[in-house]
């Protein structure tokens, strides 16, 4: 049987509709569970129950503190030893987003899943194109960031969750490798361009300034999203990679049309 953690989340969720579209068994956990799913938190290890469970497609336990994140996995990788699965697929991060705020908690949890002792694959997943269109700011005369004119690999989470379908139905045959999953390099003014408006660029200052005073996020989120756009803007992340189109055996999302989409959603 597949389980794919973290079901009630948004890539979560469509990896599981994708199984069910291939007549694939799967049975989603959460720790706030709805229907059939399993009962599974990775702060309660007493919860921790993969028994009857042969492929653990393993979404990363939430937002949190690396610290927090770390211990998470360990703790659902040890159960997964302890109860017999035989394969785990992690959605990590691109290879590209080592320079990331988030990213060490993923290098480290692949690490752990390297010397578990259970057969493994990595999905090193690019940045979404819905993050990237949602990141951009409405302001009269069009959109602004501080993405300035550098392009991000971004891709559909439609589609990342197609290849992680592809690969927990058949995970023999994706054992021991590490796919980089990234799309068609974008940039912030492109995304303007499809919505007919102008882009500004404002200064990694002036957005670390505006994160910091947003009471909404979490102490750690304003040097994430700093990470993210000093990173695009700086070249790091426009990596690009053969192996989604080819795990798909089609062609990607246009993720310009996804960002964009996302971005209009968000206007005033």
């Amino acid at each position: 049987m597949i389980m794919v953690t973290g079901a009630n989340g948004q890539l979560a969720s469509l990896t599981l509709r994708e199984l069910a579209g291939r007549d694939v068994p799967a049975l989603g956990a959460s720790r706030t569970p709805s229907g059939e799913q399993r009962h599974l938190d990775f702060d309660e290890p007493a919860s921790l129950d993969l028994t009857g469970v042969s492929t653990l497609l393993l979404v990363p336990a939430g937002y949190a503190e690396d610290d927090r994140v770390i211990v998470r996995h360990r703790a659902v990788l040890d159960a997964a030893v302890r109860d017999g699965v035989s394969h785990v697929v992690y959605t990590s991060l691109t290879g590209a987003g080592d320079h990331l705020g988030f990213a060490l908690a993923h290098r480290a949890t692949e690490r752990m899943i390297r010397t578990s002792g259970l057969g493994w694959t990595i999905l090193r997943n690019g940045l979404y194109a819905e993050l990237f269109g949602a990141l951009l700011s409405w302001v009269p005369d069009g959109l602004e960031s501080a993405f300035g004119d550098g392009a991000l690999a971004a891709v559909a989470r439609a589609d990342l969750a197609a290849a992680a379908a592809i690969v927990a139905s058949d995970p023999t045959a994706h054992a021991g490798r590490s796919y980089d999953l990234v799309g068609a390099p974008i940039t912030a003014a492109e995304i303007a361009g499809q919505l007919g408006v102008a882009h500004r660029t404002i200064g990694l200052d002036e957005y670390r300034a505006r994160l910091l005073a947003d009471d909404t996020l979490l102490p750690f989120q304003p040097p994430m999203l700093a990470s993210i756009a000093t990173s695009v803007r700086h070249g790091f992340l426009d990596n690009t990679s053969p192996d989604l189109g080819q795990l798909l055996d089609r062609p990607p999302i246009a993720p310009l049309a996804v960002a964009a989409k996302a971005a209009a959603a968000r206007q005033p």
